[in-house]
């Protein structure tokens, strides 16, 4: 005589199974620094710090010579604005994999942020020279920018241009092109960078307000009127309005 086990108990018995289950994984991934990790880097790229902040450092715990926790905790600090912390941090991880060059990248870019252009100089290079890392094209946009910072705007425009070259829809390093190009008295090529720039990115009031600035320096008036007008109402920056306004009441 054959039994039939009740539908009812079976749901129950799989529901116990699946309940044990997850426990388990639960109990796993508590462990499990690269799960940790996982968690805090969607949480940063979704730019919610305080939750990314609190797995990575759960990964840290579990791992604390991380290099990828290290490098995101680093990030964040640098975001926030906390570079001594960001510091900290990148110089940790580069100490535990010195060849993570993103974490170098970074590193460059506190340094400069604290004045100290030398050591940012020398990580942006180390950072160049790494063949294989994919992101070069920002290493040499931020050698630029300290190069501007300095004044050599020639060598400036090198580095700017090898950037666009790797990441040829680069905006920053377009629109830093049109900035040098100015300064350089070439105004035609700077307007053409920052078109380019604007035509990728139409909604950049920064971008819309260098151009308008190059138009009028170019005696396109009407251009620096309209582009002028058209971003004002987006404009929250007062100083930038400010300025907006005394070119208006050049143009009337």
């Amino acid at each position: 005589m054959k039994y039939k086990i009740p539908v009812i108990l079976i749901i129950s018995l799989n529901l116990i199974v699946c309940a044990s289950s997850q426990k388990r994984l639960e109990k796993q991934r508590a462990k499990d620094p690269q799960y940790q990790y996982n968690v805090g880097l969607v949480y940063l790229q979704n730019d919610r710090f305080d939750n990314a902040m609190v797995y990575l450092n759960k990964s840290l715990a579990l791992k604390p010579n991380f290099d990828l926790a290290l490098n995101a905790l680093g990030i964040i600090h640098f975001i926030q604005g906390d570079f001594q912390k960001a510091m900290d941090y990148f110089e940790k991880c580069l100490v535990v994999n010195p060849e993570l060059t993103e974490a170098r990248n970074y590193l460059g870019s506190v340094y400069q942020e604290m004045g100290h252009l030398d050591k940012a100089e020398a990580e942006f290079k180390k950072a160049i020279a790494d063949k294989t890392y994919l992101s070069r094209e920002l290493p040499y946009y931020n050698l630029a920018k300290l190069y501007l910072t300095k004044g050599n705007d020639a060598e400036a425009l090198n580095l700017v241009n090898t950037a666009i070259e790797l990441n040829d829809r680069m905006i920053m390093a377009l629109n830093l092109k049109g900035v040098l190009l100015e300064r350089l008295g070439k105004l035609k090529e700077a307007i053409y960078s920052y078109e380019k720039a604007l035509n990728i990115a139409p909604g950049d009031i920064n971008l819309s307000y260098n151009l308008a600035i190059a138009y009028f320096k170019s005696d396109r008036r009407a251009e620096a009127k309209a582009l002028f007008e058209k971003i004002y109402p987006n404009v929250t920056d007062e100083e930038i309005k400010s300025k907006i306004d005394e070119y208006l009441k050049v143009l009337k």
